[in-house]
């Protein structure tokens, strides 16, 4: 029964550099946070070009630099405080090791507001036009670094047998029973396509079809639609932690973004009622 299932064996780096390197090489994790950023500078680019956005290219280019100092710390500190919160205290210096892996994506939705609220601060930004751009172009983000958890076979799904189950050998304890290695939902990839893909789709179509949305809406419906994708696909992740009321880890940090998602999007509404009014 095993044999009919695909066992995950993919490679984490994207280049090895041998011996000398005490990193080992590059790896997918990085490549995939990289080009992130990187797309997210060129469609950030076209949203100005379009007039679709306020900022001009080289603020385009300043915030990303914050918001890259501000996912990646956000997102670290995140995984090292809540989830590896043991080995955090015992080598504080492990926190440093980005390129192994281990990112809290509520630490970077953190550490990102704290970027833009700093950057709005200094440039003299609308922090919910910045949001709103943010929001447009997030998902994909998601979506790139969920493959990656993929690639690493981490954070990997219960254990199932339905025909697209997948072997991850890194699931299995030291000494293993055949039971214990059996196959499990690939989690990362429903997270992939349901916070990321789908989302991406729809805050894309909001964002261009829908021009008069009042400031901070789209951010709001962003943050529902990925808390409820977060909350739904994780019944299917296997739980690494002990649970909180019931709930994992990852679905109990996300009720928190879908009562700000829901306020963000009753407060958007409520300035396009006065706006209406006092037109």
């Amino acid at each position: 029964m095993l044999l009919a299932h695909i066992i995950h064996n993919i490679d984490p780096f994207f280049v090895r550099f041998g011996e000398w390197s005490s990193i080992g090489g590059i790896r997918w994790y990085g490549v995939c946070y990289a080009l992130s950023f990187i797309i997210a500078l060129l469609m950030m680019n076209m949203y100005s070009d379009r007039d679709r956005s306020s900022l001009s290219k080289d603020q385009n280019i300043s915030f990303l630099s914050y918001g890259i100092v501000g996912v990646i710390v956000g997102g670290r500190l995140g995984y090292a405080l809540v989830y590896n919160l043991s080995e955090s205290v015992h080598n504080p210096l492990s926190v440093l090791r980005i390129w192994e892996g281990g990112m809290a994506s509520h630490g970077g939705f953190i550490g990102m507001a704290i970027a833009m609220w700093l950057f709005c601060k200094v440039h003299k930004v609308n922090i919910f036009e910045l949001g709103d751009i943010c929001s447009s172009i997030a998902p994909l983000g998601l979506f790139l670094g969920r493959i990656a958890n993929f690639v690493n076979g981490e954070l990997y799904g219960k254990i199932s047998h339905v025909p697209w189950a997948i072997i991850f050998p890194q699931s299995a304890p030291e000494m293993p029973m055949i039971d214990e290695i059996a196959p499990r939902h690939p989690s990362q990839l429903y997270e992939g396509f349901g916070e990321g893909f789908i989302m991406f789709i729809y805050v894309q179509l909001r964002f261009w079809i829908s021009k008069n949305l009042p400031k901070g809406q789209l951010t709001g419906e962003f943050l529902v639609g990925y808390s409820l994708a977060r909350i739904i696909t994780e019944i299917y992740r296997e739980i690494d932690m002990s649970k909180i009321f019931g709930m994992s880890y990852g679905q109990f940090f996300s009720i928190f973004l879908l009562v700000a998602g829901l306020m963000l999007v009753y407060r958007a509404r409520k300035q396009r009622r006065l706006t209406v009014i006092d037109s």
